[in-house]
């Protein structure tokens, strides 16, 4: 419960900052410049520290990682609301994203050392239902509390949640791993976090408006320096940060894609659906039904992929991928307001029958005292890939339109379908 709680955080807090970025780079003093930091410094430092509180968490108390993980969300939370100028509220935000890996990764590797394999499938269904509904309720309440009490509730609310989460394993065991390996190669983990924060704010920047051509090109200079780095102190250390054997189990690699690949087509129908919407003169209504039919099935449907998954994972992530890859290329003959009615149904039921599942059949092969690192690297490969069909769908969005952008995210669709079949066993 305490995970599922936390779990609840993580939409809100960057859909609630997203849609707060206008209104506190009005307010705040500082550089216009800053305010989309306020996003990237949480997605950026979040992503880098994934790898190393997965380890950590595998290595110390479980649950009071995840307690201190929680209160670091908190705490900058309030301070947020409170914070003077754009500067210290990017500098809160970098924080907040640091306590929200601990948040995710101490988690994950509770739910890991708790659960066995067979029963993972459930836990991730309940854990695909929460995620879904913040997902889909994310942007109606972070512009409720915009409306209620201005951006500092916005930043505020998540931290009150995050301490609810810190609370609610007050009393529990520690859950200690045995069985981790005393050392610990931390200069992989730093440079790898490193490069997965440079590419994930340079491909955030990319095609930011104002941003100068200098800026994400840096950030990928800095990747590259860092790429070098970790290859030659992976080669060296005799327990390298990158758990590489996870990386050749087939199936963990073909699940980490396809959850990529679902989230980056949520995230790309979010903005491009509505675009296509207007374009068309589609009504308030019409638009309202339309994000419906994109979102409520990742909120009511994940129980139910969980009890297919136990026979038909592979059948049904691929058939999804597929559904959704066919679906991104109608929309490129014909962009009537039905079609588009159609399409989000189409996807909403797609991503809302495998919320979830693919989480659950990779992380049954991760050993239970390895949980919170093999999580981790689950997540920062779903969430790199989720930032680079974004980044290349706005691209193809601003030269062709948006129903090229969501061609895009279709095509990765395609692409993860061909990998999950070809490496997932039946």
């Amino acid at each position: 419960m305490a995970a599922l709680l936390a779990d609840a955080v993580f939409p809100l807090a960057i859909t609630g900052a997203t849609g707060a970025v206008p209104e506190v780079t009005e307010r705040l003093p500082g550089a216009d410049a800053l305010g989309p930091w306020t996003v990237l410094a949480y997605n950026g430092l979040f992503a880098a520290a994934l790898l190393l509180a997965g380890a950590a968490a595998d290595r110390l108390a479980r649950t009071r990682f995840f307690a201190v993980g929680n209160l670091v969300v908190a705490v900058t939370g309030a301070l947020s609301a409170l914070a003077p100028d754009l500067a210290s509220l990017v500098a809160l935000r970098a924080l907040a994203g640091v306590g929200a890996a601990m948040c995710a990764a101490g988690g994950s590797s509770m739910v890991l050392a708790v659960y066995p394999p067979e029963e993972r499938r459930r836990v991730y269904g309940y854990a695909g239902a929460v995620l879904g509904s913040s997902l889909a309720l994310g942007p109606v309440v972070s512009q409720g509390l915009m409306a209620l009490g201005g951006w500092p509730l916005v930043f505020a609310a998540p931290g009150a949640f995050a301490a609810l989460a810190a609370l609610a394993v007050l009393g529990l065991p520690a859950l200690r791993g045995p069985e981790v390996p005393e050392r610990f190669d931390l200069a992989g983990a730093v440079l790898f976090g490193t490069v997965v924060a440079a590419v994930v704010t340079a491909l955030g920047l990319g095609f930011g408006a104002g941003v100068p051509w200098w800026a994400p090109m840096g950030l990928l200079l800095v990747a590259a320096g860092a790429t070098a780095g970790l290859v030659r102190a992976e080669r060296r250390a005799s327990a390298p940060a990158i758990p590489v054997d996870l990386l050749r189990i087939p199936a963990y690699r073909a699940y980490a894609v396809a959850t990529g690949a679902f989230m980056g087509m949520l995230v790309v129908g979010l903005t491009a659906l509505p675009r296509l919407g207007s374009a068309h003169r589609m009504g308030a209504g019409e638009s309202a039904v339309m994000l419906s039919l994109l979102t409520v099935p990742s909120t009511l449907l994940p129980l139910l992929a969980a009890r297919l998954a136990r026979r038909l994972a592979r059948q049904l992530v691929t058939t999804a991928l597929l559904g959704c890859a066919a679906t991104a290329a109608l929309l490129l003959v014909t962009e009537r307001p039905a079609c588009l009615l159609v399409a989000a149904g189409v996807f909403g039921l797609c991503l809302g029958l495998t919320e979830g599942v693919p989480d659950g059949q990779a992380l049954r092969y991760v050993p239970s005292h390895r949980g919170g690192a093999g999580a981790a690297l689950f997540s920062t490969t779903r969430m790199s890939l989720e930032t680079f069909i974004l980044a290349a769908a706005t691209g193809a969005t601003a030269a062709l339109g948006p129903a090229s952008g969501v061609a895009v995210a279709g095509a990765v669709c395609l692409a993860a379908a061909l990998v999950v079949r070809r490496n997932v066993g039946p």
